[in-house]
């Protein structure tokens, strides 16, 4: 029986997987919650923060806090003033007095009546908890602001026991806890693990194996810090780091909801790339984001900015109310701009005051206020928006729109040729004076058509959904101008012609050859459907495209057909067909006729528009003078002399035409002042169900928000990176720092508010914070110093002991280890097996994924043509990301849909993870091409293998690794001998055919053996 293409992989895989996992190793096995003391009672020194604080709000806040309206018993427990309210000769808190406080009284109650919190509300306090509540109170129950919005201050560094390790001021910081928590540090890393780390880091890459290489030998003092130089100088800088913010700015390349159809915004992806290689400090970033529009003279950079707000979802479905989804719309911006800067949860706020944080319902719309007067709308055209040009485009277009100005200041200058023109040309537009009616003699139809002595037919009968009219005409001349067909005001209903057919028998016998006839078409009373001006409507159409009526006419409507063609005096019988269907049932003609006109000036008259035929058909001498003019106008789009000038600016309006930008993308634009929006408070967050008028303004918990004026949006973005601002730039720090640990010095990085958890080492975060700020908000220069510093050169392999005291590694005694983003898995994949391409910037790939054949509802199909050529093998920050459906393998490993902001991506472990490595084409194609190089680089297994670990794990292989992969090889080489079409399949599909007398069992080895490295646990880890 033949196996499943990756059945002997997968087995033999996961073995080799489990083999070579580094023991002992402790890695994200428990995450924990909180680093508050839980010895404080017998500390001798008690913090409201730390200790107090948690249990207040995590067992009392949510009834007795900010939010007035659920508040119970009127009692507020969050601020001194309420704690301490006199509650009719009671208090809840008596500072000094904790038997006299009926706090303590309800919470050490064994009365079920009266112990707080109630059973339904949650868990009662410990005993630990309720003798910290009671010191506290005898103490003096003092408060504390809360250590986030106190604006940092730069600690002094901390005394050491063991200072000749530390060297930076990081480096105080964390052996100070390690000493406190009774951990040393762990040695330095070797120097091919730590290139491998730094690279994964600031590259999102590892590096080549020359590179780590070159490292190793460079005993040089500054060798280390040189690696680091090239590495933040590379451009995979930018894309490594561009996808954190990415995240933050919830870019997708989809508008999102139901129908979720494309958006073109990948301009601001470029932009963010572009300004972190760049170095662009943190606060112009920032400012460029939420208000560039509203800097002086903002550069197309700047505009390009602030599609950061731009990001939001749209619903483009038909049938809904764009001012809802405009309004949820701004409401994300300012939950985002809350969560990415200031990194506090807002949300809660907006139907109802803050539960745990100072943030009041009202001071959430005053903040909505800053965004709610942008011109976007929820259009489906994502305007307003911008075109973005090359610099030869920009160049090209400027030079034709002068030339087109210059020639229409030319077209416009009258001369006497074309006076002269004018003159004569005037003498010639007569309306023809006669049309005659052309009298069938017989006429084909399903209907009954009767035809009276004016040649008006009358069709009777039910209605078909089409027909075809056919008349026979005899005509005593064949010397007509033009035909018109007239359609009676008694005509009942709509009706669409789509096709108009004639031919020309001459002789009065009419038994000659049937001639074509050609027509041009002057169209003043009908609604054209389908037809370009200048066709020939004798073209075959479409069912409901042609030219229509209304039944409502007041007058006769006519469709005038310039004969192009003519045939003499003689006699001969016309033959007109006349064609109609219509998607919608039964629009057909009822009452029409043909008429005939043989007047020369015909030709002329009927090419006219309807508003010149007015004019003309008034005497000279009864013309306005504003009618004249219109004459004149009309007159130089057909004037002789003007022929050359109008032939160079249809030429120049053509290339002009042509011209198309690069690329558009959505921006932000305010409202002028008198089309500003009124920001109202909604009532439960129903922006239908309104109360009071707020002005724009910041919660008064934070820092003033100082100007001059109203306040906008570049207020509000100085006064997200305004030095006095306590959060900004803690939260930037932490999240940097997360990146690189894995965990940040503040767990929840996403709430810095009482919900959040406390620092694990609050001096270290403000002295990074201060100094972030004190050196111009300088994000490399940051990065530098974490990578420099000796607690984060550490190995990650620790011990049991270690790893008891401390499991998740909050008191940083060891290297960080842990897995990867989705993209650097996919990136490292391709990087190492040598398919990755170094493209930049352009419009979204698609690489290979699976074809499932679904539809997003109400939208196109999920499924994608995947990018040819190089655009396969781009990083995965340049995957198109449909929010409905996700890039399936990175999805696996943890990517967000991205239709909110994601500040922190959770890391799972699931058995699909390793089915994508393991089974996903990408991979697959992935070791193919490893083992092409693999086999190009040795003819020595033994040498192959050594050289497999230089590339994929920058190291070099032990003696029992090597004996365990020679194994694999003669194993999976002799069940593939014997099996030559199982051995084509592995080692060709996707990548392609195989060079010349290559031996398909060989490659397909080396292919299995490649997916193996690929899936190995240590490569998909940070260690």
């Amino acid at each position: 029986m033949t196996m499943p293409r990756f059945a002997v992989t997968l087995a033999i895989a996961m073995v080799a997987v489990w083999a070579f996992c580094p023991a002992p190793v402790f890695v994200d096995s428990v995450l924990i919650g909180s680093v508050r003391a839980d010895t404080a009672v017998a500390n001798d020194s008690l913090d409201f923060n730390r200790d107090i604080r948690p249990i207040l709000f995590g067992k009392c806040v949510t009834c007795h806090g900010p939010d007035e309206e659920e508040r119970a018993a009127g009692l507020r427990l969050d601020t001194a003033e309420g704690a301490r309210e006199d509650l009719g000769g009671y208090a809840a808190v008596v500072p000094g007095d904790p038997d006299e406080s009926e706090m303590l009284l309800r919470i050490t109650t064994d009365d079920s009546d009266m112990v707080m919190p109630p059973a339904d509300k949650g868990s009662p306090l410990t005993e630990t908890e309720k003798e910290l509540i009671r010191r506290w109170i005898s103490e003096g129950a003092e408060y504390d602001v809360h250590w986030s919005y106190r604006a940092p201050k730069r600690p002094k560094l901390p005394q050491v026991e063991h200072q000749e390790w530390a060297a930076s001021a990081i480096d105080y910081f964390t052996l100070a806890m390690m000493e406190q928590k009774g951990l040393h540090p762990s040695p330095r890393a070797d120097r091919f693990a730590i290139a491998r780390r730094a690279a994964l880091d600031l590259t999102g890459l590892p590096p080549t194996w020359e590179q780590a290489e070159a490292f190793a030998r460079d005993t040089s003092v500054h060798a280390y810090e040189n690696y680091v130089d090239q590495l933040l100088a590379t451009p995979a800088f930018g894309e490594r780091w561009a996808r954190v913010w990415l995240d933050l700015a919830r870019y997708a390349d989809s508008a999102g909801y139901a129908d979720d159809p494309p958006r073109t915004i990948w301009a601001y992806r470029d932009y963010v790339v572009d300004a972190i290689n760049a170095n662009l400090p943190f606060d112009q970033f920032t400012v460029e984001q939420i208000a560039g529009d509203l800097l002086e003279n903002p550069t197309e950079r700047q505009l390009i900015a602030t599609a950061f707000h731009r990001n939001t979802l749209t619903n483009n479905e038909g049938g809904t109310n764009d001012e809802e989804f405009r309004n949820v719309a701004v409401v994300d911006r300012v939950n985002t701009t809350m969560a990415v800067w200031m990194g506090t949860t807002m949300a809660c706020a907006q139907c109802h005051t803050h539960k745990y944080d100072p943030i009041t319902h009202e001071e959430y719309f005053k903040f909505f206020a800053f965004f709610n007067s942008t011109a976007d709308a929820d259009r489906r055209d994502e305007s307003p928006t911008i075109e973005l040009w090359t610099e030869a485009a920009k160049t090209r277009k400027q030079t034709l729109v002068d030339t087109i100005t210059q020639l229409e200041s030319d077209y416009a200058q009258d001369s006497p040729d074309f006076e002269s023109e004018f003159a004569a040309w005037t003498d010639t537009v007569v309306e023809p004076t006669e049309w005659t009616p052309l009298k069938p003699s017989h006429v084909e139809s399903s209907r009954m058509i009767d035809v009276d002595d004016d040649g008006w037919m009358n069709a009777n009968g039910d209605k078909p959904d089409k027909d075809d009219y056919e008349l026979t005409i005899p005509v005593e001349r064949g010397d007509l101008t033009a035909l018109r067909l007239e359609i009676s005001p008694k005509q009942t209903s709509n009706f669409v012609l789509s096709q108009i057919t004639a031919t020309w028998t001459p002789g009065e016998e009419s038994a000659g050859t049937a001639l074509p006839i050609t027509f041009s078409f002057a169209n003043a009373d009908f609604e054209q459907k389908g037809f370009p001006a200048a066709s020939a409507i004798g073209d075959k159409v479409d069912a409901n495209r042609g030219w229509a009526i209304s039944p409502k006419m007041s007058k006769e409507h006519q469709l005038e057909l310039l004969l192009s063609t003519r045939f003499g005096d003689q006699p001969g019988t016309l033959r007109v067909t006349l064609k109609q269907q219509s998607k919608y049932a039964k629009h057909l003609l009822d009452v029409f006729r043909l008429t005939a006109s043989r007047d020369a000036n015909a030709a002329s008259w009927i090419k006219l528009p309807a508003n010149v035929r007015q004019i003309a058909s008034t005497a000279i001498d009864r013309r306005s003078d504003e009618e004249t003019d219109q004459l004149r106008e009309y007159f130089r789009s057909i004037a002789p002399s003007l022929a050359p000038i109008r032939k160079q600016l249809q030429q120049a309006r053509g290339e002009l035409a042509k011209l198309k930008p690069i690329t558009t993308v959505p921006v932000m634009r305010e409202l002028p002042e008198s089309k500003r929006r009124t920001t109202k408070i909604q009532i439960r967050g129903n922006y239908q169900t309104t109360g009071q008028t707020v002005d724009v303004g910041v919660p008064d918990v934070f820092h003033e928000l100082k100007t001059e004026g109203r306040p906008t949006r570049l207020d509000l973005a100085k006064w997200l990176v305004a030095p006095e601002n306590p959060l900004t730039a803690r939260v930037i720090v932490n999240r940097h720092w997360e990146q690189l640990f894995g965990i940040g010095l503040v767990e929840t990085s996403e709430e810095f508010g009482s919900q959040g958890e406390l620092p694990s080492h609050p001096m270290l975060l403000d002295w990074l914070a201060v100094d972030l700020i004190e050196n111009g908000w300088d994000i490399k220069r940051l990065l530098k110093q974490i990578v420099m510093s000796e607690t984060y050169r550490q190995s990650s392999m620790t011990t049991s002991e270690a790893v008891a005291i401390d499991p998740a590694n909050r008191w940083l005694a060891r290297g960080p280890r842990f897995r990867i983003s989705a993209e650097m898995v996919r990136d490292q994949a391709l990087f190492v097996s040598g398919l990755l391409v170094n493209k930049v910037s352009g419009p979204p790939a698609k690489p290979p994924q699976p074809a499932m054949g679904l539809k997003a509802a109400f939208g196109s199909a999920t499924d994608w043509q995947t990018s040819q050529g190089e655009d396969r093998f781009r990083r995965g920050l340049y995957t198109t990301w449909r929010r409905s459906n996700p890039y399936p393998s990175m999805a696996q490993f943890d990517a967000p849909n991205r239709e909110v902001c994601t500040v922190r991506r959770i890391r799972t472990n699931t058995p699909l993870q390793a089915l994508v490595t393991l089974n996903d084409p990408v991979y697959v194609e992935a070791a193919q091409s490893l083992a092409r190089r693999c086999l190009k680089a040795s003819t020595d297994p033994r040498q192959r293998i050594e050289w497999l670990f230089e590339q994929t794990l920058i190291r070099k292989p032990t003696d029992a690794e090597i004996s365990r992969l020679l194994d694999l090889v003669n194993h999976v080489w002799q069940r593939y001998q014997s099996d030559h079409d199982a051995a084509i399949q592995m080692a060709t599909e996707p990548l392609g055919p195989l060079p010349e007398d290559a031996d398909a069992a060989e490659y397909a080895t080396w292919t299995v053996v490649g997916n193996v490295m690929l899936n190995l646990d240590e490569l998909l880890m940070k260690r």
